[in-house]
């Protein structure tokens, strides 16, 4: 059973091809610069294994269409494709971002599916549009095969307590504009979640757990009986910790600063917040490898930076221990930074044996593959290191929704 997998954006086109029957990542790639002058494909066949090839194809990419039909043409291809014909894909799972409240779980596309994504366009300008049409174009390409929707917001929409999605502004603006809480990464999140339980041998129902997916977008979730009790990002992505270039949480009042000191309009003071900002903003680099570097070399902004990245993580972890009364099994490091920098994970868990955390600093220097505890055998709650794969879990669900 082969499941394709497919993360459209306005200007590129990611996917994977997985082999359901051992999870075996087939082939995955990136097209980009769709609609400009200079496109690009990156093809990866067996990508993460001794065998995997790469290609690389400079091609102009009028739309998604011909995009997708080179990757299709590289599918088959008689010499490097990984299957004979298209009609092998069983079913298509697409990311959606946002399905505001309308849906909760995972779905079949069909007329109502795409009317939801049309009706949250003002949600998520960026990205749902660009969703929605990845959905038309595979049904163009490959007519026939079902699509799945699995929508980024599903884990909070459908887990959160009214008092933690509801911003307390005039009640109107929930039940006219739908201005609340939804969450994102909720693909990870919820994939995480499921992983953790499997980790430590207990029923998902009864998990309680914090997982802080880290990375260029970071958000982390407080997951109760298994199900989303509050998460960091809210009505859009930009909400909670400080990320590569967002901003995070901050004082509301400075957008109407900016706006009036500043004569930015609206759309452009959006763009200082989600472009300019976070770890860019203070120190003009997104990539932690260079800011510990740069650290390390008396950058003073990039070592503010870091401690400004890392104090907000502690603050929403403190907020969430304290939620969920301090019974906690274990919170979770995930995504990039979550996966790959110690340096983040020391300062983040330094001094917590108050709140019965307390990690292993040689297990967590460690480089290791998988999902492993990082904390010493006397830590009452776990600190684990389990890898996100939304791919797989999107793959999972579309398995699931099809009955296959």
């Amino acid at each position: 059973m082969k499941i394709l997998v497919i993360n459209a954006g306005s200007s590129s086109c990611k996917y994977q091809l997985i082999d359901m029957g051992d999870k075996t990542v087939l082939c995955s790639g990136l097209a980009e610069r769709i609609g400009l002058e200079k496109g690009k494909l990156t093809h990866k066949i067996m990508p993460d294994s001794d065998k995997e090839q790469k290609i690389v194809r400079d091609e102009y990419f009028p739309t998604h269409v011909e995009a997708m039909e080179l990757v299709i043409s590289l599918l088959i291809d008689p010499k490097i494709g990984v299957i004979k014909d298209k009609k092998e894909i069983n079913g298509i799972g697409h990311r959606v971002l946002h399905g505001g409240e309308e849906i909760t779980q995972p779905v079949l596309v069909d007329k109502r599916v795409r009317q939801v994504i049309k009706d949250n366009f003002l949600l998520g300008p960026l990205h749902n549009p660009a969703n929605l049409m990845g959905i038309e174009v595979c049904e163009k390409l490959f007519p026939g095969v079902p699509n799945v929707a699995v929508f980024d917001t599903e884990f909070g929409v459908a887990g959160l307590p009214p008092e933690a999605y509801i911003y307390a502004l005039p009640y109107a603006m929930y039940t006219e504009l739908h201005v609340r809480r939804y969450g994102f990464h909720g693909t990870s999140h919820k994939f995480i979640a499921r992983k953790t339980a499997e980790f430590l041998k207990k029923p998902q129902n009864e998990l309680r757990s914090i997982t802080m997916h880290l990375g260029n977008g970071s958000s982390m979730t407080c997951v109760k009986d298994g199900k989303c009790y509050d998460t960091s990002m809210g009505l859009t992505p930009l909400e909670g910790l400080v990320m590569g270039t967002r901003c995070g949480s901050i004082d509301p009042a400075i957008v109407p600063f900016m706006e009036e000191k500043m004569k930015y309009t609206p759309a452009e003071a959006d763009a200082v917040m989600n472009k300019q900002s976070g770890l860019f903003g203070i120190c003009g680099m997104t990539d932690m490898r260079d800011v510990h570097a740069a650290a390390e070399n008396g950058d003073e902004k990039a070592g503010l930076a870091v401690k400004m990245l890392v104090r907000s993580i502690r603050k929403t972890l403190g907020a969430y221990v304290f939620l969920l009364d301090g019974n906690l099994d274990s919170i979770v490091f995930t995504a990039g930074i979550g996966e790959n920098d110690a340096i983040v994970r020391s300062m983040v868990c330094k001094d917590l044996k108050g709140m019965g955390i307390e990690l292993d600093e040689k297990e967590n220097a460690e480089r290791k593959p998988g999902a492993r505890v990082i904390s010493t055998p006397n830590s009452r709650i776990k600190v684990l290191i389990i890898p996100t794969n939304e791919e797989l879990e999107i793959a999972e669900a579309t398995v699931k929704v099809l009955g296959l």
